[in-house]
């Protein structure tokens, strides 16, 4: 059953929590088939697995690829509570997924709205289609919460 944005996005919140419980940076993903069927979750694991590519999008993407024996993701929305990064982009536009939703702006290494627009180069053969700002404030106090005492 499909549900609105929010209600994964939401998901994508609760595993974004999961990850601040283990002292990780507080970013969780969901992707979503056609269907509305959640069929991958991740979230950020770069310091407990000591892998730099073991982000919320990459975990994400690896669980849903592992739950449909598929290293395609045609036709699935992506739902993540941080602007993606150029890695976690190529990841995304290399499994061909449809939609990406994402909270936060990440003005740093965000490879959308802040620092480029990657997604957007006509070089890619796959086009994604990108909706910024979905529960943005409270994916950005999951951040906030998360850095004010080590600052």
């Amino acid at each position: 059953m499909a549900h609105k944005p929010e209600y994964y996005m939401h998901r994508a919140l609760e595993l974004a929590a999961e990850a601040a419980a283990l002292s990780e940076v507080p970013v969780g993903a969901v992707i979503v088939n056609a269907e509305g069927e959640i069929i991958g979750r991740g979230f950020n694991q770069c310091i407990s697995q000591q892998d730099a590519t073991a982000h919320a999008e990459v975990q994400a993407i690896r669980d849903a690829c592992q739950n449909t024996s598929n290293y395609r993701l045609n036709n699935c929305t992506l739902y993540v509570t941080l602007e993606p990064c150029t890695m976690c982009i190529g990841a995304i536009l290399n499994a061909r997924i449809k939609t990406l939703y994402y909270g936060a702006k990440e003005p740093r290494t965000g490879a959308i709205a802040s620092v480029c627009n990657l997604p957007a180069q006509p070089w890619f053969n796959h086009q994604l289609e990108v909706k910024g700002g979905l529960l943005q404030a409270a994916a950005k106090k999951h951040l906030e919460d998360f850095f004010k005492p080590k600052r």
